[in-house]
């Protein structure tokens, strides 16, 4: 794991939620955008040394949407920067650690993302993040 790249946050709305970094906190954001293949909208703040990855569900049936009905608003997940996410994907198995998926999926900001099951990671679902160049 190079860095912890984000952390996400489920938000019941991006654009309500939103003032609270930048007005209250002072942070700015950075991109908004959707990621269809994650059923989410999300917005990326800029709170200097990492980032915090607000995720609104865009579907009754997307995972976030899932979240908030159970959990309610707040931490998702905490996103680690790593490269050769495949490699890395199968070390994390032959340890022993379930993911979520088989191969990595399409993220927000054009990365390839994967997730540990939070039964292998005591409690906690994170995320294996890695950038194209230049990012």
């Amino acid at each position: 794991m190079n860095k912890v790249d984000h952390i996400g946050i489920a938000v019941k709305s991006i654009d309500e939620s939103v003032n609270y970094y930048i007005d209250t906190l002072g942070l700015t954001v950075i991109a908004i955008e959707e990621v269809a293949s994650q059923g989410v909208k999300v917005a990326f703040i800029d709170a200097h040394n990492v980032k915090i990855e607000l995720l609104e569900p865009m579907t009754e049936t997307s995972p976030i949407a899932k979240f908030i009905e159970k959990r309610g608003e707040g931490v998702h997940h905490v996103a680690f920067g790593v490269t050769d996410i495949r490699s890395r994907m199968k070390e994390l198995e032959e340890k022993g650690v379930q993911l979520l998926s088989d191969e990595p999926k399409p993220g927000a900001g054009g990365a390839e993302v994967a997730f540990l099951h939070p039964k292998s990671s005591y409690g906690v679902l994170y995320e294996l993040c890695e950038k194209t160049k230049g990012e």
